[in-house]
């Protein structure tokens, strides 16, 4: 019998084509809102994987339009009551629930600011869909399993659909459009290399560079919450500034490395860790030394990145059973984490 895990994963491909048929409308309202506002700034609000995503969407936003994006702390609004100068900006604020209070009260404190305000959730009838000008149904569906899957994947998908939106790009729309008959094929890649070779490791390192670090990022919180191991983040420049000193024999490193401007930079530096000693992997064709991983392309750099995290979602469920956890249950973990 499938995890729910595994099932949802199985279900993005659906849930994709469903965001992009049922929420066009209100997708294509937050993108000219943006297009009339002009903002001089962003900032984004979201803790888990939620925050993640956000940090997909900043360097999508940064990227195309050359306005800064800035993660906001929460904190900020909940705990400390700090007053926010936002006039002239906008916010997005992406919550699965969007009731988790810290988050709705950082909304809402934006919104008061005076940025025009887009919240990305799973649950439209929210507290924070309430906080913000413009509310957008991710359409998910419903999630089951403890680790985000569907939900990650589809606020992405909502922010990359609003930014085309905003800067009228075509090739974006084009790439969007095609987005579910790709997720198909990525959802049934199989990363056996990786699985045979990691044997007992306890620690490994997930790379990337731009948008890619927004997924490894999220496949280094999944490698903890249903494997119990632990594995760090961090772009494929920073990596050598300090961290690479824990790196030694077979010392376990997955770099995601989209077909973008920083692929080679990334492939350098993973056959580079090869030398120092690592069993380095890599999503790219281009590598020398560092193992090939299984990836699919698309019509456009943006979501040639997103797609790197699913083939990744399937290995990591099979991983977590193999070593004996259950992917929808992590221990002391719950689906809804409200925080103040």
């Amino acid at each position: 019998m499938q995890s729910h895990m595994r099932q949802e994963i199985n279900e993005i491909p659906e849930a994709v084509a469903r965001l992009l048929d049922h929420s066009g409308a209100d997708l294509a309202a937050a993108g000219h809102a943006l297009r009339e506002r002009d903002p001089a700034f962003l900032v984004t609000i979201a803790r888990g994987s939620s925050d993640h995503a956000a940090t997909f969407i900043k360097y999508a936003i940064e990227l195309t339009t050359g306005r800064p994006v800035a993660s906001l702390g929460p904190s900020l609004a909940s705990i400390y009551h700090a007053p926010m100068r936002l006039a002239g900006g906008a916010a997005i604020s992406i919550s699965q629930s969007g009731k988790s209070p810290d988050i709705v009260a950082m909304a809402q404190a934006a919104t008061d600011a005076g940025a025009l305000s887009i919240a990305l959730t799973n649950t439209l009838q929210s507290p924070i869909a309430d906080a913000s000008s413009h509310a957008i149904d991710i359409q998910a569906g419903p999630e089951l399993a403890v680790a985000a899957t569907k939900s990650y994947f589809n606020s992405i998908v909502a922010g990359l659909a609003v930014l085309a939106e905003w800067v009228d790009d075509d090739a974006l729309r084009a790439a969007l459009r095609e987005l579910p008959d790709v997720c198909r094929k990525a959802v049934a890649l199989e990363w056996d290399d990786l699985a045979g070779q990691l044997g007992d490791a306890e620690s490994l390192f997930m790379l990337g560079r731009g948008p890619a670090l927004a997924i490894a990022s999220e496949a280094a919180l999944k490698f903890k919450e249903t494997s119990n191991m632990h594995a760090e983040a961090y772009s494929s420049a920073e990596v050598l500034h300090g961290p690479v000193a824990l790196v030694d024999y077979r010392f376990p490193i997955v770099a995601f490395a989209a077909r973008d401007a920083a692929e080679r930079s990334v492939v350098e530096i993973a056959d580079g860790l090869v030398e120092k000693g690592a069993l380095a992997f890599v999503t790219s064709n281009n590598a020398g030394k560092a193992n090939a991983l299984p990836f699919v392309t698309t019509r456009h750099p943006l979501t040639d990145a997103l797609c790197l995290i699913l083939p990744f979602y399937g290995f990591v469920e099979a991983w977590s059973r193999s070593r004996g956890f259950n992917p929808d249950a992590p221990a002391a973990l719950k689906k809804v984490t409200e925080t103040k």
